[in-house]
């Protein structure tokens, strides 16, 4: 075997084990440790892309999931869609969103449906219910059943096939990584990032969309030319961003929902942030020009604000009100089912 092959295992046998994550998050309890999350963190500047703090290995590759939908929309909003079939701005949020079924989210969805004409049907995801709870109790009340429009990313999906209708593609396969739909969306989601062809790989989303994996300090670059388009490569799809990630902020719940990390974040003008699947967080800061990628390695979405706080208060980034807003959401100290403080979240990176 020759050395470099050795070197790639190694490093992929480090990888599996965790070996490269650092401690980020303990909680306590009675002030001793419970549980333990560890991960990667890793914080570039949009102008060169220089690391600028990193925690744990922030070169291995990593799925960017749900983080990738306003990189994933730039291809569609490029082609013409929002023209095509009047989706106006919020549409354009729900292109990046994962929607929870709301009421609000699913106005939205159904008008994207109805103004292009693409049959639910052609949605490669099953049918399923709200993902909010809320929002889950009100669809049973009504009667309970199931569409394909409550899927998570059925913003997304619209977008992406409403582009396929405007190009003359077939939706059949629309998902399929050698469609030209994918082909050029991943084309783009690797040129956005400056990804290079060997830190860039697909696998298979949630959705059943292909999901690229690529460094931390990738993911980071791209959320900071979300936030700061002009360090962008490419001006027209820098254009597009900026039509996104103003939707995104004028329409922080239909992003993701009332409470939820994201939406918070999104209603201060100077934030672009998205949640994804499996532990994935990522930040565009535009005043600081600064991009933030977060991975807690055991997938808890749990202890992500208190990662996003203490990295909010040593950065900047954010308004007083938007900082406070995050600790009244999210107290460091929680409780128990008799309302008696129980134990404490700790940042320790």
């Amino acid at each position: 075997m020759r050395q470099s092959e050795q070197d790639n295992d190694t490093r992929n046998a480090r990888r599996l084990s965790g070996a490269d994550d650092v401690t980020l998050v303990v909680t306590t309890r009675a002030g001793l440790p419970e549980n333990v999350h560890r991960g990667r963190i890793c914080v570039v500047q949009a102008d060169g892309g220089d690391i600028v703090f990193a925690a744990g290995e922030v070169t291995a590759p990593t799925f960017v999931r749900s983080t990738a939908k306003p990189l994933q929309a730039i291809e569609p909003v490029l082609g013409g869609i929002a023209e095509a079939f009047g989706w106006e701005e919020r549409h354009l949020a729900l292109l990046a969103a994962s929607q929870r079924g709301y009421p609000a989210q699913m106005a939205a969805l159904q008008q994207m449906l109805d103004r292009s004409g693409i049959p639910e049907d052609a949605f490669v995801f099953r049918a399923g219910k709200p993902v909010s709870s809320e929002a889950r109790d009100v669809w049973a009340a009504q009667g309970g059943e199931t569409r394909k429009l409550y899927h998570t990313c059925a913003g997304k999906h619209l977008g992406m096939l409403a582009w396929c209708q405007l190009k003359g593609w077939p939706l059949e396969g629309y998902a399929e990584p050698d469609h030209p739909a994918q082909r050029e969306i991943a084309r783009r989601v690797r040129e956005w990032a400056g990804a290079g062809e060997t830190e860039f790989a697909l696998g298979r989303d949630g959705c059943g969309l292909p999901v690229a994996a690529m460094p931390m300090e990738r993911i980071a670059l791209a959320y900071a030319r979300l936030a700061c388009p002009d360090a962008a490569p490419d001006a027209r799809a820098a254009q597009a961003v900026s039509r996104v990630t103003a939707a995104m902020n004028r329409y922080p719940e239909l992003v993701e929902g009332p409470g939820r990390l994201a939406s918070l974040l999104l209603a201060d003008p100077n934030v672009v942030a998205k949640s994804g699947a499996q532990g994935l967080f990522a930040i565009g800061l535009r005043r600081e020009r600064l991009g933030i990628a977060i991975h807690v390695a055991d997938g808890a979405e749990s202890a992500w604000p208190y990662i996003v706080m203490a990295l909010l208060e040593r950065l900047g980034g954010v308004a007083e009100q938007t900082l406070a807003s995050l600790h009244a959401r999210f107290p460091a100290e929680y409780l128990n089912d008799a309302g008696d403080a129980a134990g404490r979240w700790e940042t320790v990176f």
